[in-house]
C-alpha cells in the first residue's frame, strides 16, 4: 500500500514543495508514497469564505472554527479506510520524537490538518481524536513548514526511499543519542586531519570511537536526552 498524506490548509499549493525533490520527489514520480493538498477555503462561510472568528473569553487574534474544519476532516476521512492517524502541528503538542516518525512511517500515512492564526478550536480536536504533536519550544506561522517536515522525517524511512536499508538506523536519535561527527575526503583539509582512528580500517575501534563521540555530543548539547539515555537499561 502506498504511504499516502493528505493536507488540510489554506495554502496547499505550498505542497509537495521541497518534498518533489531529491530522495523524496523520486520515491513520489516512483509511487512509494502519494499526497494530496486540500485547500479549506471551500468549506468556509458565507460569501467571503470565512474559516475564523474572534475567541471567547477575549484575547488578540483569531480562532479557527470547529464547524469549518469539521465539514472538512469528514470529506477528507469519510472514506479512509485505513484510519491513518489525523496530526495537528502545534506548539502546545506533545514533542515529535523519531520514534513517532517511524511509528508514522510503518502505517498508511497520515492526515495533517494545518493550523492559522491563534489555532483551532479545541472541540473539533477532540471529535476527531486529533494527535497534537510539536517540533521544537518555537512558534511559526502556520503549520505548513511542520508538516512538511513530518512528512520529509516519514517518507525517508519507507522501503526503497533511502539508498541502504541502514541508513535510517545509525543516525541520531536512532539509539537515544545524537550522531557522531562524519568525514570524508581529503583525509587533511586546511591542517585539520581525519581522525586517525577512522583511516585503520578496525571496525570494532572505529565503533568505539563513534560510541564515545554520540555520547560526548549528547552530553554537552542535548542533556535532556543525555539523562533519558543514562536511565536506559544496560541489556
Amino acid at each position: 500500500m502506498t504511504w499516502q498524506a493528505d493536507i488540510l490548509s489554506l495554502f496547499p499549493e505550498i505542497f509537495p514543495g521541497p518534498l518533489g525533490f531529491s530522495l523524496a520527489g523520486r520515491a513520489l514520480r516512483e509511487g512509494l508514497w502519494s499526497f494530496k493538498a486540500h485547500d479549506l477555503r471551500p468549506y468556509g462561510l458565507g460569501k467571503h469564505r470565512a474559516l475564523d472568528d474572534t475567541p471567547f473569553g477575549g484575547g488578540a487574534g483569531m480562532v479557527m472554527r470547529p464547524d469549518v474544519l469539521d465539514r472538512a476532516l469528514l470529506d477528507v476521512t469519510a472514506k479512509d479506510k485505513a484510519k491513518r492517524p489525523i496530526i495537528y502541528p502545534t506548539p502546545r503538542g506533545k514533542r515529535a520524537e523519531q520514534k513517532d516518525i517511524a511509528r508514522f512511517a510503518q502505517g498508511p500515512g497520515m492526515v495533517i490538518l494545518c493550523g492559522r492564526f491563534e489555532g483551532v478550536d479545541e472541540r473539533v480536536l477532540e471529535k476527531h481524536n486529533v494527535q497534537q504533536l510539536c517540533l521544537g519550544d518555537f512558534v511559526l506561522s502556520g503549520g505548513e513548514i511542520p508538516a512538511l517536515a513530518l512528512m520529509d522525517g516519514c517518507i525517508r524511512l519507507l522501503p526503497g526511499v533511502m539508498g541502504s536499508s541502514l541508513s535510517g538506523e545509525d543516525e541520531s536519535f536512532s539509539g537515544g543519542l545524537l550522531e557522531y561527527p562524519q568525514y570524508t575526503r581529503p583525509a587533511e583539509w586546511e591542517g585539520r586531519p581525519v581522525p586517525s582512528v577512522l583511516l585503520t580500517g578496525h571496525h570494532g575501534d572505529i565503533a568505539q570511537w563513534r560510541q564515545e563521540k554520540s555520547e560526548a555530543v549528547t552530553r554537552e548539547r542535548r542533556p535532556d536526552l543525555w539523562a533519558a539515555y543514562q536511565q536506559q537499561p544496560l541489556y
